[in-house]
């Protein structure tokens, strides 16, 4: 993320309106100690944001990880308002499950287990805002998948479209040259979408946000 905004501006972003609950503070520092991928912090409260604004009745999210999304995303809810998450990897399930229940949420975020691509195709509702934020390799089919899932006016939220900066970068690390090539490809056919307005903001690692037409 250094790489892409300046550390002091963000540090004092950061600084101004720092995070106050308990649980979310818990997961981020759980996240820092286990090297578990989280959304930034400024992404998160965009994300919270979008979600406070667009009060949307169905939220689908792509890539659960320790539920640290979900749970900020189901707080910012209306009363009718659901997510619903997919994760396979089981040690990320299990810990999902926990910190669901720690946020007493759990009327609020349903936990699908198991493979995306098995899953969304038995989905058989549509949603208002869809969360794109798992495996970079699967990033284009989840994305048409989504697309077919997403309602009309609905929005997508696509995290890391920026790629620590690689993207951008003539110099790129040997072990990141393959995934960074995944979302440069990425990119160019998330901004190309006819049926999607589209663009990607310097966001934390880069967010991709879309409006269905």
């Amino acid at each position: 993320m250094s790489k892409i905004l300046f550390p002091s501006q963000l540090e004092y972003l950061l600084q101004i309106q720092p995070e106050t609950d308990p649980l979310i503070l818990e997961l981020e520092d759980f996240a820092a100690k286990n090297n578990v991928p989280i959304l930034s912090k400024d992404s998160a409260k965009f994300l919270e944001l979008l979600i406070s604004i667009n009060q949307p009745k169905r939220v689908l999210e792509l890539g659960t990880a320790i539920a640290y999304s979900s749970i900020r995303i189901a707080k910012n809810l209306g009363r009718k308002g659901v997510v619903h998450t997919i994760e396979k990897s089981e040690d990320n399930i299990k810990l999902a499950k926990e910190n669901i229940s720690k946020a007493g949420l759990g009327n609020k975020i349903i936990l699908f287990e198991g493979n995306a691509f098995d899953i969304m195709p038995k989905l058989d509702k549509k949603y208002d805002f869809i969360f794109l934020d798992a495996d970079k390799a699967d990033y284009k089919r989840l994305f048409d998948y989504s697309m077919i899932l997403l309602k009309r006016d609905g929005i997508i939220f696509v995290d890391n479209l920026l790629w620590k900066g690689y993207t951008a970068s003539s110099k790129v690390p040997s072990e990141y040259r393959i995934s960074t090539k995944i979302i440069r490809e990425f990119n160019k056919i998330f901004t190309a979408q006819k049926n999607l307005n589209t663009t990607i903001l310097p966001v934390g690692d880069g967010i991709g946000l879309g409006i269905k037409l």
